[in-house]
C-alpha cells in the first residue's frame, strides 16, 4: 500500500493505473485533506469537452475512453472526515436502500461528467460533484415544500441572484449547465466567506445568515466556531455527514454491500444551438431518441415548445447530435405547431379556449394568467395556444432530465428544404407512456364524488386543476372534503359554455414541479409503508422520513406542519396520504 504522504508525487495517469490494478486504495482518498485534483491535460486518457480544458474537443467521439468516472471522483476526495456517528447513520440508510442507490446513480450517469469538469475547472474537492445525490437524488424536476427546484435546488431568489433565468417557458433552475454553474459559483463564494466547505455547504442548505449568526454566538460565548460546534437546524447538522456518508459509499461501496455501477469517463451529452423554436416531441423525433430522455436533458423548459428569448440551447446525446442536424436540416414542414395569441385584458378566458378548442384549465396550465371572479383577464397577455386546426399539440412532455455537453453546434436555420425526414420512426422515437399520453384525450367530467382516500390535493392532480381553484369553484376549504361529497370540475365560464370543447391537454407529467425527488424515489414502496407513527424521543421530520423512506414534504403536507416544527414525543403522525 502507498502511504498517503508519497501519493501527491505520483502522476495522475499512474495513480489511474494502481487503481485499475488494485495497488491503490480508493480509501486512501477519506484520508485525504490535501484537495489533490486531477486536470485534463494533452497526456490524459480523458475526454474533456469544458471550456478552457487542455484537451481538444472531440465532437466524433472517435476515441473510446475506457476508464471509470467514479475512479476520477476518487482520486479528488479533499474534505475532511468528521468525527460524528452522523455519517455512519447515513451510511447505513443508503446502505439499506441499494435500489434508491442504484437509481440515483443511473440518473447521475448523464450529468456527472459535465459537474465533475467544472468542479475541478473552480479547484473545488470532488465531493461536491456528489452534492445533487444529496439535494435532489439527481432528479431535475425535484421540487421543494420551499419552492427550490432542479438538482441543486435553487429557490427562486437565489436562482435570481446567480442568473438563473426564470419565466412561463423556462426555468433556469432546472437547465442543468447553468445551474451548475451557479451552484458551484454560489459554493465557491461561500466557502471564501466561511473558510471551510463544511460551512460552505451548511450555508448552502440553511443560508448565510444562519450560519452567520450561529458563529457569532458561539464567538461570543467563546465557543469554537467549526461545523460540529454550532447550534444548526436539524436538517443541517445533518447534510454534510450525508454528503461524506455518500462519498464513503462511494469510495468502497463493497464495504457496504453496495456495487455501483461504471461510468464511463466521458462525455454524455453535447450543446447545440437552436435559433427557432420547436416542438419537444418533434425536437426528440428528430434526435431519434424518446421524449422523456430528450426532456431528462432539457428539463428547463416548461412548456411542450422549446422557446427562449435567446438562441435556444439544447442539450443532446453526443451520439445523437449528427443525427438530429442532418434531420433537421431535411425536414421541410414546421418545428412548432404552437402559435401566440395576444390577448387583451378584459376577454372572456372561456371565449378564447374556444376559439382554439381547448378548456379554459388548459390555458392556465400552459399560461401565466391571472382571471377575474368573472373569469376575465386582468391583463394582457401573450397567449400560447394550439395553431388552428391543431389540437393535437398537446401530447404530453414527459418530466425526467439528461446532461449536456459545452461543444456547440450551430444549426442551420432551414426548415424548408427538399426532403421529409426518413431515417425517424414515430414507433421508434416515442417510448410507450408518451405515445399513450399523446393520444389519450379523455374528457375531464363536469361533476365527480369524493371517495375513500380522496384529499383536495390529489383530486387537484389528477385532474390537472390547481387546488386552489378547485377549493373556490366549490367554495370549500382543502379540509372540508367529505365521502361522497360532489365537486364540481370546471370554473363557472367553463359550465356556462360546454359545446365544442375539447379537454385535450398535456399529461400530468408536464407539471412535475410538485413532485419531490424523494417522493419519486419512494413511490415504488407506497404499499409497504405504514399509514401512522408515534413520535418517540429524538425523532426529526428528517430521520422519520428517512426511516419510512418517504419524502419530508409528503409528512408536512399529511400532517399540516411548518417546516421547522419541533416534534413531541407521543404524537401521532400520519405516514399515507388518505
Amino acid at each position: 500500500m502507498i502511504k498517503l504522504p508519497n501519493l501527491q508525487k505520483l502522476s495522475n495517469k499512474f495513480k489511474q493505473l494502481l487503481l485499475c490494478l488494485g495497488l491503490l486504495s480508493p480509501l486512501t482518498g477519506l484520508a485525504d485533506t490535501t484537495g489533490i485534483k486531477l486536470t485534463a491535460t494533452p497526456n490524459t486518457t480523458y475526454i474533456s469537452n469544458i471550456p478552457g480544458s487542455n484537451t481538444p474537443p472531440n465532437p466524433d467521439n472517435s476515441q473510446v475512453d475506457t476508464s471509470d468516472l467514479w475512479d476520477r471522483i476518487r482520486m479528488g476526495f479533499g474534505m475532511d472526515i468528521l468525527n460524528t456517528p452522523l455519517v455512519e447513520t447515513h451510511v447505513n440508510w443508503y446502505a439499506q436502500r441499494p435500489d434508491y442507490v442504484r437509481r440515483t446513480v443511473e440518473r447521475s450517469r448523464r450529468y456527472l461528467y459535465h459537474i465533475l469538469g467544472e468542479v475541478e475547472k473552480r479547484g473545488m474537492p470532488t465531493e461536491i460533484a456528489l452534492l445533487p445525490m444529496v439535494e435532489s437524488a439527481f432528479n431535475p424536476m425535484a421540487y421543494s415544500t420551499s419552492h427550490a427546484s432542479g438538482i441543486w435546488q435553487f429557490i427562486p431568489s437565489t436562482g435570481k441572484d446567480f442568473g438563473l433565468k426564470q419565466n412561463g417557458w423556462y426555468d433556469g433552475r432546472r437547465d442543468i449547465v447553468a445551474a451548475t454553474d451557479a451552484a458551484l459559483d454560489y459554493l465557491t463564494k461561500l466557502h471564501n466567506q466561511f473558510g471551510t466547505w463544511e460551512l460552505a455547504l451548511a450555508a448552502y442548505n440553511c443560508g448565510e445568515g444562519c450560519v452567520a449568526r450561529a458563529i457569532a454566538k458561539n464567538q461570543a460565548q467563546g465557543l469554537p466556531t467549526d461545523y460540529l460546534s454550532l447550534n444548526l437546524p436539524t436538517e443541517t447538522r445533518h447534510y454534510v455527514p450525508k454528503l461524506l456518508a455518500v462519498k464513503q459509499i462511494i469510495a468502497d461501496p463493497a464495504s457496504v454491500g453496495l456495487n455501483l455501477d461504471r461510468i464511463p469517463d466521458q462525455a454524455y451529452f453535447t450543446t447545440v444551438t437552436l435559433n427557432k423554436p420547436i416542438d419537444v416531441s418533434l425536437a426528440a423525433k428528430l434526435a431519434n431518441m424518446p421524449v422523456n430522455e430528450f426532456v431528462s436533458l432539457n428539463p428547463a423548459y416548461n412548456k411542450p415548445v422549446v422557446r427562449s428569448d435567446t438562441p435556444a440551447q439544447l442539450l443532446l446525446p453526443v451520439d445523437k447530435v449528427d443525427t438530429f442536424s442532418n434531420n433537421l436540416q431535411n425536414y421541410d414542414r414546421p418545428l412548432v405547431t404552437w402559435q401566440v395569441y395576444a390577448a387583451k385584458i378584459g376577454e372572456r378566458a372561456s371565449t378564447i379556449a374556444k376559439k382554439f378548442n381547448v378548456t379554459v384549465a388548459w390555458l392556465k396550465e400552459h399560461n401565466p394568467i391571472q382571471l377575474s371572479h368573472k373569469g376575465k383577464l386582468t391583463s394582457d397577455h401573450a397567449l400560447m395556444v394550439p395553431l388552428k386546426g391543431n389540437t393535437d399539440t398537446t401530447s404530453t412532455v414527459i418530466s425526467q432530465t439528461q446532461p449536456a455537453t459545452t461543444n456547440k453546434i450551430a444549426l442551420a436555420d432551414n426548415t424548408t428544404t427538399k426532403a421529409v425526414v426518413k431515417d425517424v420512426s414515430t414507433k421508434d422515437t416515442l417510448d410507450k407512456p408518451a405515445k399513450r399520453e399523446q393520444t389519450s384525450q379523455a374528457k375531464i367530467p363536469d361533476e365527480i364524488t369524493v371517495n375513500q382516500g380522496d384529499t383536495l390535493y390529489s383530486l387537484a392532480r389528477r385532474y390537472e386543476i390547481a387546488p386552489h381553484d378547485l377549493a373556490q369553484w366549490n367554495n370549500i376549504q382543502p379540509n372540508q372534503l367529505k365521502l361522497g361529497q360532489k365537486l364540481t370540475l370546471k370554473a363557472p365560464d367553463e359550465r356556462q359554455d360546454t359545446s365544442n370543447k375539447s379537454s385535450t391537454k398535456h399529461g400530468r407529467d408536464e407539471k412535475p414541479a410538485k413532485i419531490t425527488a424523494t417522493n419519486a424515489e419512494t413511490k415504488h414502496a407506497k404499499q409497504d409503508k405504514p399509514k401512522s407513527y408515534t413520535v418517540k424521543k429524538g425523532d426529526t421530520l428528517s430521520s422519520i422520513a428517512q426511516k419510512h423512506d418517504i419524502a419530508v414534504d409528503d409528512i408536512q403536507r399529511w400532517n399540516k406542519l411548518k417546516h421547522h416544527t419541533t416534534l413531541k414525543p407521543g404524537t401521532k403522525l400520519v405516514l399515507k396520504a388518505g
